[in-house]
């Protein structure tokens, strides 16, 4: 009796484990009266036995949506809804369509198999908004056929466009990389990170102007008036995206959103700004001079390679003022302010390319210490290697 108790009560254990679906069975019987009553719509999975790959999916789906509202359901089209399944054409499995509200007559459901893709088809056709939480908003700019031209085709802009497609499995691999790189560039008003669904069929036309034959194509949209796309065709890490960019682009990010060591630096200056540093003081006017007449030679260029320009300028004449000083005060304070966590990144970029900047001036006075400190070490080695030898030879002389 004991042992019959509790193999029940094991029996309702189990039993209360296995939670009801909210997945609704579709049969010849109740489809037309299910499907055809549904308020806001009805997505089917016409299936089959061995169809498992979605099962999880479509339960988690049925789950996001109130079932007064929306109907999710399935029938098993090689089974009890084989007349189902003949009726609207389906020829492999598992098939989805959806079925506008008080409807029978059938749409094919074409996008990705990821509950994201399922929900937002839902919701789109539906109207009814489902429990899942949003995902946050993409980094890349979203590009389809109302803006794609706006965007990817600004004379002004240099534009990556990665073309889509809901279900291409390796799209999905690419996004998380793709997005990182795109949040690393949006400081970088000139230098787009995008994206396009291009299985969509408003975009199609788009993608099949510029070849787009599989998934993912990424082109690159240089700026200026010939906007001959370049095909991509490096790797899709984030370091490789990020190389591609800063060669084409021409800029400094790295994978975190910060600029490199190189970010601001003018070369021409950076020889100056090292023979400036190392200069005696008669010398130094006469290199500064050097540096405006550079400044002032600089046209047809953009406004931010001017900017770093003229910033080599004005530390070499607080230098002449206030002396070397200035320069060991002035990089103590930029580095504070950049351990800052609450600065803008226009005034974290401003304030890395100043500081990059600010250590051309010191790099080759450090090389030349380094140099002769060298110099010495190697003199006092040699000083050490005659004394031993000459000791040597008093005690061979001895001997």
């Amino acid at each position: 009796m004991r042992l019959s108790l509790s193999l029940s009560a094991a029996v309702l254990g189990l039993a209360s484990l296995v939670r009801a679906s909210n997945v609704i069975d579709l049969d010849t019987k109740n489809f037309d009266k299910i499907v055809g009553g549904s308020k806001g719509g009805s997505l089917v999975e016409l299936w089959c036995g061995h169809c498992k790959n979605l099962a999880p999916t479509y339960e988690q789906l049925a789950d996001a949506f109130p079932s007064d509202k929306v109907v999710i359901a399935k029938t098993d089209a090689d089974g009890v809804g084989r007349e189902l399944g003949s009726r609207y054409g389906v020829t492999g499995f598992p098939t989805l369509k959806w079925f506008p509200a008080g409807s029978t007559e059938a749409v094919d459901y074409t996008g990705g198999r990821d509950l994201d893709s399922l929900a937002a088809f839902v919701t789109e056709k539906s109207g009814v908004k489902s429990k899942i939480k949003p995902p946050p908003p993409p980094a890349a700019v979203q590009l389809d056929s109302s803006n794609f031209a706006d965007i990817a085709l600004d004379e002004s802009k240099n534009v990556l466009v990665a073309f889509t497609a809901p279900w291409c499995g390796h799209c999905k691999n690419m996004k998380p990389a793709y997005e990182n790189v795109a949040r690393a560039f949006l400081p970088e008003t000139d230098c787009v990170v995008a994206q396009m669904n291009a299985d969509d069929e408003e975009n199609k036309p788009i993608a099949s102007e510029y070849g787009v034959r599989s998934f993912p194509t990424i082109k690159f949209f240089p700026k200026g008036a010939d906007k001959e796309p370049v095909v991509y065709s490096s790797g899709r890490s984030e370091e490789q995206f990020i190389e591609f960019l800063n060669e084409h682009c021409g800029t400094h990010r790295s994978a975190s959103g910060l600029l490199t060591e190189t970010a601001g630096k003018v070369l021409p200056l950076d020889k100056l700004a090292s023979n400036f540093f190392t200069a005696s003081l008669p010398e130094r006017p006469a290199i500064l001079d050097e540096a405006k007449k550079y400044l002032a030679s600089l046209s047809g260029v953009e406004k931010k390679v001017k900017d770093s320009a003229a910033y080599y300028v004005r530390a070499m004449e607080r230098i002449v003022e206030k002396g070397e000083a200035w320069l060991t005060k002035e990089q103590a304070r930029i580095a504070g302010l950049l351990a800052s966590p609450s600065l803008a990144p226009t005034k974290l970029d401003e304030l890395k390319i100043k500081a990059n900047i600010l250590s051309s001036f010191a790099v080759q006075k450090i090389t030349d210490l380094y140099e002769a400190a060298e110099e010495a070490v190697e003199g006092a080695g040699q000083v050490v290697y005659e004394a031993a030898q000459d000791a040597g030879h008093k005690i061979k002389a001895e001997l």
